[in-house]
Order: structure tokens, then C-alpha cells, then sequence
């Protein structure tokens, strides 16, 4: 199983914080596919995470058991 959390908007978009997704031969691409299917996530800005760094989106990490995702609103900083 991987961790799934969601921060910010993307958190109103799935109405809960976080979710356990089973892992099997699951890509960090295909897991967004997936994510995107279910909750239209195509629409929102986010960064991602994966176990507290920030990767782009278009690794195509091969996600681990026991892997935490984070999708997290988009950063402003001064």
C-alpha cells in the first residue's frame, strides 16, 4: 500500500485528507491517471511530493510500498 494526501484544493476536490491506494506494478504517472479519473484533478494546480520531496510531475518514478504522496497547492513566496 502507498499513502495518498491531499492538501489545499485538491483536498476539497476529494472531500477527504487522505486515502491508502494498493500498490501493485503502480508508476507515480499512472497513480495521477488513476486519481485523475476518479476525481477530475486535471482541472487544479498542485505539486507533488513523494516522501517529502518535490518531484515534477512527469517522473516516472516506480512507486515503493509504503511510499507517501503528497499533492499540494501551488507555492507563492516572498
Amino acid at each position: 500500500m502507498i499513502e495518498v494526501k491531499y492538501f489545499g484544493a485538491v483536498a476539497d476536490k476529494t472531500n477527504c485528507p487522505t486515502e491508502k491506494v494498493p500498490l501493485g506494478d503502480l508508476s507515480l504517472e499512472q497513480l495521477l491517471s488513476d486519481l485523475d479519473k476518479k476525481y477530475q484533478l486535471n482541472t487544479l494546480s498542485f505539486s507533488i511530493a513523494i516522501n517529502q520531496k518535490i518531484v515534477p510531475k512527469t517522473t516516472d518514478y516506480e512507486l515503493k510500498s509504503n511510499d507517501i504522496i503528497a499533492l499540494l497547492p501551488p507555492f507563492a513566496g516572498g
